[in-house]
């Protein structure tokens, strides 16, 4: 890997690296490891897990409580005294750091996108380092990206990211669960995550994080789909970020690969939470998929969901399969009215017509399994 193209990157460190016996020492390492980057002339954005880990040590409890008010509540705790160790960890550099909180939602609405970007571009203008969490406090299950290794991909992608690195609790990538398979050997490089990779994950996270390696493994897609390269990495080992920047054999390198979208068609293929879904037919879903079509209102099966013009939505053919998503010139209850019927017949029915297309060719994504 050639080091040098990797000006702007994003690191992810994940629960289980902090709340170790070794915690606040690998915290501080970190901290290190960011400084040396920017001493390079790189830029750093920092996606940090761990406020809920945080609030169940400060409060002494034994076990993370099984209801969604009671993990709120330890990371409202959690959340500054998270922040205040990595203001603490900076300043021996000399480095300022900025708190960003967010949601899923915060990222599906484009505008909320943008004004994301916009901020985190200017922190990064004023020599600042963005340290980005989930808004666990205030997350629902709608609202929830999942765990911090989705978060960082799409970060990557808001941010223009040269390089993705996920600084995890396990060594690399293995050919299987080396929890439960002792004699898997790691594996250096992956050109593409597909269904073989996915394989090779265990699917239990540990103790404390919310993700695994397979949550690890479809971030890096999420990244490759933007062609960013991403580096899964020992969080617990010392100058493992400057190790494999150097050549050195360390963790897991998932190649970028050619960039499949950009713009808002990137933004369309890795919303956390699109609003609703519409079943097309079969014709329908071969000139989505073959022929690069708008979907037209003579295509739709059926509506799910409530949602607005404008809104984001997933296409799925009649056997349930995804073949995209995309942006909707009609609400839910007028789809509802003109699915199945002809463009002409549009007017008749709701007494108007925004456009002939329900969602245009230019605001849709295909999914990338099936491209």
């Amino acid at each position: 890997m050639n080091a040098q193209n990797y000006h702007r990157l994003v690191v992810k460190v994940g629960s289980a690296v902090l709340s170790d016996a070794k915690g606040r020492q690998q915290q501080l390492e970190i901290a290190a490891q960011i400084a040396a980057l920017r001493a390079e002339g790189r830029e750093v954005v920092l996606v940090s897990s761990g406020a809920v880990a945080t609030g169940l040590s400060k409060l002494g409890f034994k076990e993370r409580p099984k209801t969604m008010p009671g993990k709120q509540a330890l990371a409202a705790v959690g959340q500054p005294t998270l922040m205040h160790l990595w203001e603490q960890a900076f300043s021996w550099y000399g480095l300022k750091v900025a708190q960003v909180l967010l949601t899923a939602e915060d990222l599906a609405h484009r505008h909320r996108y943008l004004n994301a970007r916009q901020t985190l571009e200017t922190l990064l203008e004023w020599g600042i380092v963005p340290i980005i969490n989930e808004n666990d406090t205030v997350m629902v299950e709608e609202i929830k990206f999942g765990d911090n290794d989705q978060l960082s991909a799409l970060i990557a992608s808001l941010v223009g990211a040269d390089l993705l690195i996920l600084l995890s609790d396990i060594e690399a990538l293995f050919e299987a669960d080396p929890r439960t398979h002792p004699k898997a050997r790691p594996i250096p490089y992956v050109e593409r995550v597909d269904a073989a990779v996915l394989r090779m994950a265990g699917e239990s996270p540990n103790r404390v994080g919310t993700g695994g390696m397979k949550s690890k493994l479809l971030a890096a897609e999420k990244a490759q789909a933007a062609g960013i390269p991403t580096l899964l990495l020992p969080g617990n080992r010392p100058q493992s970020i400057s190790q494999a920047l150097r050549g050195e054999p360390v963790g897991t390198l998932f190649a970028g690969g050619s960039r499949r979208y950009s713009g808002r068609k990137l933004w369309l293929y890795q919303l956390p939470k699109p609003q609703g879904e519409v079943v097309v037919d079969a014709g329908a879903a071969q000139a989505l998929r073959q022929g690069g079509a708008s979907l037209l209102p003579a295509g739709i099966l059926e509506v799910r969901g409530q949602f607005g013009v404008g809104e984001a939505v997933r296409c799925l053919d009649e056997e349930g399969q995804l073949i995209g998503v995309g942006l909707v010139n009609y609400s839910s209850p007028e789809l509802s009215r003109i699915k199945g019927q002809k463009t002409k017949n549009i007017e008749t029915i709701l007494g108007y017509k925004n456009t002939d297309e329900v969602i245009h060719r230019d605001h849709f994504a295909l999914d990338s399994e099936l491209e």
